[in-house]
């Protein structure tokens, strides 16, 4: 039998290494290369294609040699994010399965505003939030602090330890940066104090008739709180920036146990917040328990970094492999393109990521 084949589509990087966003653009070489060799030891006819701000290469690739699946790691252009939810839709168009969620999800993964009006009106806990547009900025009803964000960012793109505001002034201030610089809607939100969970959630291959996705054991970001003045909130620097004291005072652990009636009710709060987004093969769930131990989501995340340290060690918690989910992944796209392969024809390989 032919060795079934698989594309891995992503986004070439555009920004110079200098640029203070180029950190989370850059990122998604190390993925493309891990998952190109597992792919390629699994047995897969495995090829890559970086494209940026022409999608023709994409198009005369698919017309020359169209693989059985392609493997999505497109995360968008940094000057027009919005072509991550152009890419999966182009494909849907040419019919051609890939990986990961649909177009429509990522184009609500990418919309904090749509996100939030979808999660309260499926009564689904999420903070007490409001949306501007434009100035005056209208007065905060809600508790002290919140948080002030870009609405159409991800990544934590905008997020700084200004973000949180506790006063109305401090509003004021960061809705005018945030409008100037990113632009409309920005989403304020009351900043919910307590842990921070990550909630990565994947789908089975071949589940069973409504088979609810599997939530993966938890990580959290740890904070440490010993800076006079700084917020527990997980900005670009604390994710991006290794050589910054916010970094370091937010590391990711992974896997957390929390106790099993917390988790019993948190699993069924992520597996919602993943159907009412349309999710797909995998997602993670950002979410935040406060004091009386409520939850609440923050964001949902489609195609999230299959890198993660969260993901892998949620993996390893349950006997299972980055190597594995990266090849079912890749025969759950060829299924849904209607193709069949034999179990026989690929394996899971062993130790090839390494971290």
């Amino acid at each position: 039998m032919t060795a079934p084949s698989i594309l891995i589509l992503y986004n070439e990087p555009v920004l110079p290494v200098e640029h203070p966003d180029a950190g989370s653009e850059h990122d998604v070489l190390d993925t493309v290369n891990d998952t190109f060799k597992v792919l390629k030891a699994a047995g897969f006819e495995t090829t890559k294609l970086g494209i940026n701000h022409d999608p023709q290469p994409l198009l005369d690739r698919l017309k020359q040699n169209r693989p059985d699946a392609v493997f999505n790691l497109f995360e968008g252009i940094a000057t027009q994010t919005g072509t991550e939810v152009s890419a999966a839709a182009l494909l849907e168009w040419l019919n051609v399965p890939f990986t990961g969620c649909p177009s429509p999800s990522l184009a609500l993964g990418r919309d904090k505003i749509r996100t939030k009006h979808i999660l309260a009106a499926t009564g689904i806990p999420t903070p007490d939030y409001a949306v501007i547009d434009a100035l005056p900025v209208p007065r905060w009803r809600c508790p002290w602090p919140a948080i002030v964000k870009p609405a159409y960012q991800d990544a934590s793109i905008g997020i700084d330890q200004n973000s949180v505001v506790t006063s109305q002034k401090q509003l004021e201030d960061r809705v005018i940066y945030l409008l100037a610089t990113y632009g409309p809607p920005v989403l304020v939100e009351r900043f919910v104090l307590g842990r921070e969970f990550h909630v990565n959630i994947i789908e089975e291959l071949d589940p069973a008739p409504n088979a609810l996705p599997l939530v993966l054991p938890l990580a959290e970001i740890a904070f440490k709180n010993n800076q006079p003045g700084k917020w527990a909130v997980y900005t670009f620097a604390a994710k991006w920036d290794e050589n910054s004291a916010e970094y370091t005072a937010a590391p990711l652990v992974a896997p957390v146990e929390i106790p099993a009636d917390d988790f019993a009710r948190l699993e069924v709060i992520a597996q919602r917040s993943f159907r009412s987004l349309c999710c797909r093969d995998y997602a993670r769930i950002d979410v935040r328990m406060d004091a009386d131990g409520k939850f609440y989501v923050l964001e949902v995340n489609p195609n999230p970094y299959l890198n993660s340290l969260a993901l892998v060690n949620g993996l390893l918690a349950i006997g299972r492999t980055q190597e594995q989910l990266l090849v079912n992944l890749s025969l759950a796209a060829i299924a849904r393109g209607g193709k069949h392969v034999p179990r026989d024809a690929v394996e899971i390989p062993v130790g090839v990521i390494t971290v």
